[in-house]
């Protein structure tokens, strides 16, 4: 069992990132499930804009993209702005959508028959909707969510401190988070070797 971790966040390395450091959580639990975890932080790569796998030189995406085809369980991570998704997330979804047309002779996507989750972290209100936005473009590109697959981490709203510099609220997150890992594992183990059905013509 591969799994992939893309962070979403603002913070190019080595500037310590919330959001990774609560997708590690359920990194960390994976790992112990058995699977083995990668991961990306995505402001790091030059990922051109666009909807294609391959934009043209300098692109980093097509590395990207090889992780996504190895990988049976997909997390993205990010943090919560101006209520939504991070723009790092938007062009991850974005240059995901390519491979709604990647079909094999079947005519099935490759995202069919993997699994995917949402990690979200920010010091204001918002993360069920970033949740949401996320999921809903990962359905589109035929990933399957199970039942409970995303966790976060929120003060409410408002200004506050980041998630690195306060304990509250960490038990749960962690917990859920632990729990998120689980679910994804045994969706991924459940349909690992189970041809997904072909879209009907």
């Amino acid at each position: 069992m591969r799994a992939l971790i893309i962070n979403c966040t603002l913070k190019p390395s080595p500037e310590p990132s919330n959001t990774q450091a609560l997708a590690e959580v359920v990194g960390a639990e994976l790992t112990r499930l058995g699977a083995t975890v990668d991961a990306v932080r995505a402001v790091d790569l030059n990922l051109r804009p666009g909807v294609s796998t391959d934009m043209g030189e300098g692109d980093e995406w097509p590395g990207v993209h090889e992780k996504l085809l190895a990988a049976d369980i997909l997390i993205v991570a990010s943090p919560t702005w101006v209520g939504r998704p991070s723009s790092v997330a938007q062009r991850v979804l974005e240059r995901m959508d390519a491979m709604i047309s990647e079909t094999d002779d079947e005519g099935r996507p490759p995202g069919y028959g993997k699994v995917a989750g949402v990690v979200v972290t920010g010091n204001e209100d918002g993360a069920h909707h970033v949740i949401s936005e996320i999921n809903g473009g990962l359905v589109d590109i035929g990933y399957t969510i199970p039942a409970q697959a995303w966790t976060y981490w929120h003060l409410g709203p408002g200004p506050g401190p980041d998630y690195l510099d306060e304990d509250k609220g960490h038990e749960w997150a962690h917990t859920t988070g632990r729990t998120m890992a689980r679910n994804l594992h045994h969706v991924a183990t459940a349909l690992n070797g189970t041809p997904w059905p072909a879209p009907a013509q």
